[in-house]
Formats: structure tokens, sequence, C-alpha cells
């Protein structure tokens, strides 16, 4: 019988030890170094009336509108991922 207890103690062991283990292995967050998210990492996160009142103001500027969809198009962007290529493409110079 304390064969049976001792050989528990021992496997209850070792699994509590590679929990610590696999603990100190797993990767940490990267460190923030205070700077505020890009523009574009922003739009990722906007709600659909945010994107909407963005997008009553670009389509204004009907051909950059156009041409900033068709480039999203090529790049089969769809969704969040579009929203951030567009805004970008509508805010440079």
């Amino acid at each position: 019988m304390s064969v049976i207890r001792t050989s528990i103690a021992m496997a209850t062991a070792a699994v509590l030890m590679s929990g610590a283990a696999f603990a100190q292995m797993a990767p940490s967050k990267p460190a923030t170094t205070g700077s505020a998210p890009s523009a574009v990492e922003k739009v990722e996160n906007w709600t659909q009336k945010q994107w909407d009142e963005a997008k009553a103001k670009w389509t204004k500027n009907k051909s950059k509108w156009d041409s900033c969809n068709k480039d999203s198009d090529k790049q089969h962007l769809a969704g969040k991922k579009s929203w951030s290529f567009i805004y970008d493409c509508m805010n440079k110079a």
C-alpha cells in the first residue's frame, strides 16, 4: 500500500513541477513602451458607427475613395482589415 501512495505522491509532484516549468517558459506579453497605438491599429477596433461616420466624410472625395476601395479589393481585404487599409489610404497626403 505504501508503494502506491509513494507512486501517487511522486506523480503528483511531477505534474506540479512540470506546470511550474511550463509557466516559466510561457511567453510573456511584450513590454509596453508607453506609446499609443497607431491610428491604423485604432481603426481595427472601431465600431460600425465610427466606420460609417468616417466613410461618410471620405466618400465626399469620390475619386480617392474609389481608388482606395479598388486597391483594397485587389488585395482581397474584407471587414476590419479593409477598414485599416482604406483609413491609411484616405489619410495619405
